[in-house]
């Protein structure tokens, strides 16, 4: 995934793949501050999931806020973020053949 706006420094190739969702009602900003020679800030809408790269060491500032003040309400370790990457990006499940039995769980007792 490719960060469009300022990469992730060059010098370490051990990026996380990352997501957060706001799960409030506010909008949010989230910001890493803490990598050197790089600047991450975004705008989270209440609902939305910000999917992004980061370094394992890198904090994840949460700024919650009205529209001239914003609150550091939370700081997550961006590790604690990361996603499980799969093989290829077309695995998906394939879908049930139509007209053919599905079994059920457990028996289906009808009533006569």
């Amino acid at each position: 995934m490719a960060q469009i706006l300022d990469p992730i420094p060059n010098d370490d190739n051990k990026a996380l793949l990352c997501c957060y969702v706001n799960a409030t009602s506010q909008i949010q900003v989230a910001r890493i501050t803490n990598v050197e020679d790089w600047y991450f800030e975004r705008v989270v809408f209440p609902g939305q999931r910000l999917i992004f790269e980061a370094l394992p060491q890198a904090i994840l500032e949460i700024h919650t806020g009205m529209m001239a003040s914003a609150i550091l309400s939370d700081t997550i370790p961006c590790y604690r973020l990361a996603m499980q990457e799969t093989g290829s990006e077309t695995d998906e499940p394939e879908p049930a053949p139509v007209n053919q039995d599905i079994p059920a769980a457990r028996p289906v007792a009808i009533a006569p």
